[in-house]
């Protein structure tokens, strides 16, 4: 979850003000950014635009579709489309990659041809047909088809979709205003706005992850589609909804975009200094531009990128800041989440984020600043460097808590190991001989493990099953077991229908090895393996919560001894077994992250049932994923903001939107950056990974402080300086990045007068 949304950093606002050389004054610059002044109602007082309210609610459906989808992504890699936590984290950040590439794109496209309106309505429906088509993957195990490959070109469509409109819709509510009649009623346009957003976002984070686990469709335990399918509605009702507002709006037709004026002044300005550099020399570079472009825009750019170098090491922070719906959701999958009669979902600890945004934003500006500058610290490069450095601290104790949880993990077979379980059906206690292995007793109704066989490929035991005097009944067995190198592999002693003893390898038809590591969702997983004397038709196995109504039911075929192992919801169970007049069992509890293996076996006192863990149930409580997220919120807070602020008042107004798309850059190459690591697999250990990325982050903080000691800042007027803060701070809920709206005329720029 983003909750300073870093990608909103609307470049429509500003990205169409301005023509090539910087021609438009800053007055002129800001008043277009908002529908500009109409002279001859300039005493007037305007009414209040009723055309905003279709964009407000249009941007709340869009966010809640967006949010939505994104908070269950993670999981449905894992758990739908079966990927492993790696290649599910490289596809959830080529997503969020993609996401912020595209909205320079998107500038382009609104500023360039179709303008704000058209562009907005046109990428929508790219945007609602990808949530379609998601949805419509997610059925997979119901219906037949590519689930990966239709899940793949949906995200494709989802990320033109709002990468392509983020930098459109804030900006097009901004035209629909007169400045500077209605400046005020501007402010809380935007005010209401962000509100939206925030709303969205916290609704559906916290809502689509219980649309997905609890509720039950197409014969399936979870609702994927229904999880989906909700955000999908959304994004359809947004764009009718804004499509509905047509005729109120104030629509301007496009007028250029100055980050392409940039780049072609920077391209021209390269290829002449290529060829006069030494006929003709220059203070600098840019300079080689001025035969085509006027001296304005060559000085802005030379300012921006003065503040845009600055911006080299910032993708670090939000390979960080990211993996929030990655790796740490991955995390809360191998935790309990038990409150009570109550369960936490692993997605949806994400909103814990946006929470504590709205309470820092006040809390820093009037409590945390306050106390930094009376230790002179009230540069913004030094709060935006304390900031990289508490996102490094976010996961060192991500870290540290992995490495707690390392302790409740499945012990898995490694290269030249096998594990071997002998489970006993018997009412009666056996002693067992393995060749080279040393002999053992397994008592009534349990098993033995030798947890690391060292062996080569496959290896052969004989094992002898021998009489113990509490069970003469069943005759000795003397046979063979055969275990594989890095697999898990079960028996089963118990009779066969002559009541001899016999050894049954447990295996089904999807795999002849054991499931010992925990499921991708959290979930307990249970396997059944049983007897009965009477061998003649299948046993239905029922499993009723005690305390609700969840109902799991485990078909015990005649042709076999154990069922499949399946995921089942963590619950205290009422067991009992269909027919024989319903025998009830003891009630059995089921608990995240373990795995189980429940024995059914009829002896002749009557049916015994033993459940026997095989992988310790999830010990360690999401809660403690809130101090890791709670340092990381810290971080975000005085590292986005405060960056927005630095950007904004070190730079001419008429190159926001460059600033803008430089920022979403960062953003997208800090994607970029998770991707190679994720892709690179240096540890096996989850932990070590987090501390490398902390490690990083902090080299990459103290490269940064070493350019910020050599940055000269640009002064601005203290009062202006205090008002735009207020500006940037006062909107900052969830893309508050976008929220000052018309850039910051700084005065300390003679370009800009």
């Amino acid at each position: 979850m983003v909750s300073v949304e870093k990608n909103g950093m609307e470049m429509g606002n500003q990205s169409s003000s301005t023509g090539v050389g910087g021609k438009a004054g800053p007055t002129e610059l800001l008043n277009n950014a908002a529908g500009g002044i109409d002279e001859e109602t300039a005493e007037e007082k305007p009414k209040y635009p009723k055309s905003v309210f279709f964009i407000v609610v249009n941007e709340f459906c869009e966010r809640f579709s967006y949010y939505g989808m994104r908070t269950i992504l993670a999981i449905y890699l894992t758990n739908v489309l079966l990927y492993n936590d790696d290649d599910a984290t490289v596809i959830y950040h080529v997503f969020a990659m993609l996401c912020y590439f595209f909205p320079l794109f998107g500038a382009m496209l609104a500023d360039t041809f179709l303008g704000k309106f058209r562009t907005i309505f046109y990428v929508s429906i790219v945007y609602a047909i990808g949530n379609i088509v998601i949805a419509f993957a997610s059925t997979t195990g119901a219906i037949e088809l590519p689930a990966r490959e239709l899940s793949i070109v949906g995200l494709l469509l989802i990320a033109i979709g709002t990468g392509g409109i983020k930098p459109c819709v804030s900006a097009f509510g901004g035209d629909q205003f007169k400045l500077p009649q209605q400046e005020k009623q501007l402010q809380q346009f935007f005010s209401l706005f962000y509100f939206a957003i925030n709303s969205g976002s916290l609704i559906s984070t916290f809502l689509t992850p219980v649309l997905r686990e609890d509720v039950k469709c197409l014969d399936q335990d979870t609702c994927y589609p229904l999880a989906f399918g909700v955000p999908a509605v959304l994004m359809i009702l947004s764009v009718l909804i804004f499509v509905a507002g047509k005729r109120l709006y104030i629509i301007k037709k496009p007028e250029g975009n100055v980050v392409l004026d940039v780049c072609k002044c920077i391209g021209h300005a390269l290829v002449r200094r290529r060829k006069l550099k030494k006929i003709e020399k220059r203070d600098h570079w840019l300079e080689y531009a001025d035969d085509t472009y006027d001296k304005t825009l060559i000085e802005d750019t030379k300012a921006t990128l003065r503040v845009l170098f600055l911006y080299l090491p910032l993708p670090f922070f939000w390979a960080l800041f990211d993996q929030q719906g990655s790796r740490w959701t991955f995390q809360a999958t191998r935790m309990t989440g038990v409150l009570g009669s109550w369960s936490l979902k692993p997605d949806q600890l994400q909103v814990v984020n946006p929470l504590l945004i709205l309470i820092f934003i006040p809390l820093f500006e009037t409590v945390l600043y306050p106390i930094l500058a009376k230790c002179n610290i009230k540069r913004p490069l030094q709060k935006l460097g304390i900031g990289g450095v508490l996102a490094a601290v976010a996961f060192v104790i991500s870290a540290i808590v992995e490495l707690q949880l390392e302790d409740t993990y499945a012990v898995l077979p490694e290269a030249g190991q096998a594990q071997l379980r002998i489970f006993n059906g018997l009412n009666c206690r056996v002693p067992i001989d393995i060749s080279g292995v040393d002999g053992s007793t397994i008592e009534p109704l349990s098993f033995w493990k030798a947890p690391t066989l060292s062996v080569n490929d496959v290896n052969t035991y004989s094992i002898s099953v021998n009489r113990d005097s509490t069970c003469e009944e069943y005759p000795a067995f003397e046979g063979s077991v055969e275990v594989t190198e890095k697999q898990a592999t079960s028996y089963f002693i118990t009779y066969d229908e002559q009541n001899s003893t016999t050894v049954i390898r447990l295996e089904t038809s999807s795999s002849p090895f054991d499931t010992i590591d925990k499921s991708k969702s959290g979930d307990p997983l249970l396997r059944v393996i049983y007897n009965f004397k009477d061998r003649q038709s299948n046993r239905y196995l029922n499993f009723q919560e005690v305390d609700g109504t969840e109902k799991k039911v485990y078909l015990l075929n005649l042709t076999s001894y154990t069922t499949e192992t399946e995921e089942i919801p963590p619950a205290i169970y009422h067991v009992s077994l269909a027919g024989d007049n319903g025998t009830e069992f003891a009630d059995q509890n089921l608990e995240l992250g373990g795995v189980y293996t429940l024995i059914v076996q009829e002896n002749n006192n009557g049916i015994d049932v033993s459940l026997h863990t095989i992988t310790e149930p999830n010990s360690i409580h999401m809660l403690w994923l809130i101090p890791q997220y709670f340092v990381m919120t810290m971080g975000e807070v005085m590292f986005s903001i405060t960056g927005l602020e630095f950007s904004f008042t070190q730079a001419p107004v008429s190159m926001k939107s460059v600033l803008q798309a430089g920022w979403l850059l960062t953003v997208a190459f800090g994607n970029l950056i998770v991707v190679i690591i994720a892709e690179a697999k240096f540890f096996d250990s989850q932990a070590h990974e987090f501390f490398l990325f902390a490690g990083l982050m902090i080299v990459d903080m103290v490269i940064f402080a070493l350019m910020a000691l050599k940055y000269k800042y640009v002064e601005v007027p203290e009062e202006e300086d205090e008002e735009e803060e207020s500006k940037i701070s006062g909107l900052a809920l969830k893309e508050t990045k976008s929220s000052v709206t018309n850039g910051i005329q700084n005065s300390a720029f003679k370009n800009d007068e």
